[in-house]
């Protein structure tokens, strides 16, 4: 007890001791955790906000007919009810389409019925002109693709008469959309118009789905919804699986790499302080020698006070990183990024890992002869 005591004692003078270069090194760690915290708390939520980035980019998962088969063959209230079934927290919206031929006047149109409260859901990022068009409620009003609007002359509040066989139908304009695709040339109206108009009761073209996660993620879900329709043709839109496996791997490794190369810059500032250090307590390291200290309980005493320096700059640095961290969210995410609580020890343990690699300079002093530094040599 006497001598943990004691030691004590002495790792509290050493820490009081040379606070100049003790400090240096201390701003060196707490620098490199701070950068590190904020880094890996960007990782841990960099998965969850590029993935509800990438879900207001429209569908990543495509219901429809087997190939060759009828363009109707979906039955639109199993299909929905299988889907909503499945209880699946991951399906973000889920929109059903019936795609019908009609003509306006002379000018032919494609008209898409769906469910607007889902295709919002799922197509955030759309241009909108105007307001949505009433979902699933018998309104009878639709939104026009830029493309087709300019064929067709319409703008919000106009009405639009629309014939399919012997079947019409009088929509008012409630938006204009801007998609870059081929929706700017499509009408879109509420599912019961468009299968009302087109003879096709209880039928859709396809369904298109927004599955939230990582790319093996979506494919579980793909797997389980092929299970549970059998006779459709379910798959994933791979060039948006595939994107957002692709960033979501090179935002990683970025993150990765720069953390080493901040924990090697961090090592460099500690290893400069400590081997400076290592010059100014060689009489004392002489003189602890010369009164029968061991060279092992002498380096423990050094190890102890650089692993309570990279402890004190771990502690640091993860707060100064959980602000950081934020800030980070907010300029990149718009949303602030909370901190981890597993990212404290991760930083602690990376911080005093560095400060014992930083201290090997120490090492030098156990080759101090006391007879040498007694003399004054």
């Amino acid at each position: 007890m006497a001598t943990r005591l004691m030691f004590l004692r002495i790792l509290w003078k050493l820490l009081g001791a040379s606070r100049g270069r003790l400090a240096l090194a201390l701003v060196a760690l707490s620098s490199g955790a701070a950068v590190c915290s904020a880094l890996l708390n960007v990782n841990l939520d960099a998965e969850h906000k590029l993935t509800q980035e990438f879900r207001t980019l429209g569908a990543n998962v495509v219901i429809a007919p087997p190939p060759g088969g009828s363009d109707a063959a979906l039955a639109d209230a199993g299909v929905m009810d299988r889907i909503a079934g499945l209880q699946s927290p991951q399906i973000v919206a889920a929109a059903p389409y019936l795609y019908v031929a009609a003509n306006s006047g002379t000018q032919p149109v494609i008209l898409a019925g769906t469910w607007f409260d889902q295709v919002a859901k799922m197509n955030s990022w759309w241009k909108l002109e105007g307001s949505w068009a009433a979902s699933r409620d018998g309104h009878l009003q639709c939104l026009a693709g830029r493309d087709a609007a300019r064929q067709l002359n319409l703008a919000p509040g106009s009405s639009v008469e629309l014939r399919s066989g012997v079947r019409t139908v009088s929509l008012t304009v409630a938006g204009i959309v801007t998609t870059g695709g081929a929706e700017d040339s499509q009408i879109f109206a509420d599912l019961d118009i468009a299968q009302s108009l087109a003879g096709l009761s209880g039928r859709v073209s396809l369904v298109q789905l927004s599955v939230s996660g990582m790319p093996s993620e979506i494919d579980a879900v793909t797997k389980r919804l092929a299970n549970a329709l059998p006779g459709l043709d379910v798959r994933p839109v791979r060039q948006i699986a595939a994107a957002e496996g692709i960033i979501l791997g090179r935002i990683r490794g970025l993150i990765f790499w720069t953390i080493a190369l901040i924990l090697a810059l961090s090592m460099l500032g500690v290893l400069a302080s400590m081997a400076a250090l290592a010059m100014e307590r060689s009489r004392d390291v002489g003189l602890m020698k010369a009164l029968g200290g061991s060279v092992q309980r002498i380096m423990r005493l050094f190890l102890a006070e650089a692993g309570a320096l990279g402890a004190l700059g771990g502690t640091i640095g993860f707060f100064v990183g959980a602000v950081l961290a934020r800030w980070m969210g907010g300029r990149v995410f718009g949303v602030a990024i909370s901190p981890r609580p597993v990212v404290f020890p991760v930083t602690i343990a990376l911080t005093v890992a560095v400060a014992l690699i930083g201290a090997l300079p120490l090492r030098l002093l156990g080759r101090i002869r006391p007879a040498e530094i007694l003399r004054g040599e």
